[in-house]
């Protein structure tokens, strides 16, 4: 392997001390502004692609609804969320997220899972995965890991050298790609997966007392996966297979159907629990949390114009309502801001005007101009706050709750740093059937990969997570697991 004295540096010449973790205010942050190389690398890589989305390109989306079916006031002063029988129209965007737009559904690929609820406080965006964890788990690595899910910029080819050398050189992403791996990595329809919200968020009540909760939609229609092969051979017949049948289902009144559970932590629990609650690598057992029921979600409506719709459709996980704040998890933290910042490259400052992002209440604020500006553009109303004029005042009972930070501002890892047990523990509940597909197509996947040293270390963190598991992927590799890992 190639060796040099390169230094990292940003776009202007200066040197990067750290290019792995995001400058926060303490272990746990939240992520301080002045991290500027953190703020260049974010916004660089929205601006890679043009026209389409960087990541989630292939997508498709439907209307529905969303019906409260449990009271849990006590935990959150959403207004959506206030009154068992209460529904919210909702809007809801499925997609790949490495391909690009004309490329096959059938790929072995985690699947965005976006929620967009119109309530009358505002619009609210889940924005996750059919997957409860992810790769990294701190934004400053997301442009990096993404590259490696793109194309080579000589050959233009995807590339497994890239992709497996990034997952050994940051083994916070074992759980994930055992996940990805498994028969879990190709839904056989988008009807027939669990949605995540994937990261913690915090839930506030009418009295300010708060909660982590992490979201969990359980599909009603039961989890179906489809093999490789059979993903390959639809991937070639019909590339727009997930597509085609959420149309059609709901086109004939099949309307798909899924539960929305959460899990709820004390704030407390949050200082002394086994894995880092943030740490987005990380599931919360639900044993120690199990899933309390919130409502359904039924699909019922399908766009009448793609573009208009699913295409123009943005999500931001800072898009949020009183009652629903973020956490310190610092890949969420990121993508505060990269999310609504590549939306408003890509579709325009006004994005938010659009129908299919405008909310179902009335907006007033003091912004003007501006791409994509569909309205009258504040007419000849005062445009500058404060006024005495009458114009729209802060509400100071809608504040986001308080909550303490401490420590030094300095690039640092989350405290925890065990990413094998719980892969470990999700390699051993899979049948014998489960886990020797799951070997299959990793051992397929990494076969073309060139360097035995990229092979070796992976198997390493596999052996790590489970002897069996790192054992007979070495084998089948034709290689031996490291003798400094046993």
């Amino acid at each position: 392997m190639s060796k040099n004295n390169k230094k990292l540096t940003t776009s202007w010449g200066a040197p990067v001390g750290d290019n792995q973790n995001s400058m926060t205010a303490g272990s746990r942050g939240p992520t301080l502004i002045q991290d500027v190389h953190l703020l260049e690398k974010l916004a660089h890589f929205n601006r890679e692609r043009v026209p389409e989305r960087v990541v989630h390109a292939k997508g498709a989306g439907a209307h529905g609804y969303f019906e409260v079916t449990n009271d849990l006031t006590k935990y959150t002063k959403a207004n959506f969320l206030s009154e068992v029988g209460k529904r919210t129209p909702l809007f809801i965007r499925f997609s790949t997220v490495a391909g690009e737009n004309g490329s096959a559904d059938t790929v072995r690929d985690p699947r965005g899972f976006a929620v967009k609820f119109y309530t009358e406080e505002g619009n609210y965006d889940i924005v996750g995965n059919n997957t409860p964890v992810f790769f990294i788990r701190d934004a400053i690595k997301f442009p990096d890991f993404i590259h490696t899910q793109k194309r080579h910029p000589q050959t233009h080819l995807k590339n497994p050298n890239a992709v497996w050398d990034f997952w050994s050189l940051s083994p916070e992403s074992l759980h994930q790609v055992t996940i990805l791996m498994s028969d879990r990595g190709i839904p056989a329809t988008l009807r027939h997966m669990h949605g995540y919200g994937s990261h913690t968020f915090k839930w506030v009540n009418a009295d300010g007392d708060g909660v982590w909760v992490k979201y969990h939609f359980r599909t009603e229609q039961g989890v179906k996966n489809i093999t490789e092969e059979v993903g390959t051979r639809i991937a070639g017949e019909n590339p727009d297979y997930h597509t085609e049948d959420l149309f059609n289902a709901i086109d004939k009144g099949d309307f798909p159907k899924w539960k929305l559970y959460v899990q709820i932590m004390p704030l407390e629990d949050a200082n002394t629990y086994k894995f880092d609650p943030f740490d987005v690598t990380k599931v919360w057992s639900q044993k120690d949390y199990p899933l309390i029921e919130v409502g359904n979600m039924v699909l019922n409506r399908n766009p009448e114009n793609y573009f208009a719709e699913v295409e123009q459709a943005t999500f931001s996980p800072g898009t949020l309502v009183p009652g629903i704040d973020v956490s310190p998890d610092k890949m969420l933290q990121g993508r505060l801001f990269a999310y609504a910042d590549a939306h408003r490259y890509r579709v325009g400052a006004n994005h938010n005007s659009l129908p299919i992002n405008r909310p179902k209440n009335e907006v007033n604020t003091y912004q003007r101009d501006g791409q994509m500006r569909v309205d009258n553009n504040g007419g000849g109303s005062v445009y500058y706050e404060p006024n005495s004029l009458g114009g729209p005042k802060e509400s100071p009972e809608d504040k986001q709750a308080a909550y303490p930070v401490s420590g030094v501002a300095e690039n640092v890892a989350y405290d925890h740093n065990d990413h094998y047990t719980q892969a470990g523990d999700l390699y051993r509940l899979l049948s014998e059937e489960e886990r020797t597909r799951l070997v299959q197509n990793i051992v397929g996947a990494m076969k073309p990969v060139e360097s035995d040293e990229i092979k070796l270390r992976q198997i390493g963190h596999f052996y790590k997570a489970d002897k069996e598991y790192g054992t007979r992927i070495a084998e089948a590799l034709g290689l031996s697991v490291p003798q400094e890992v046993k």
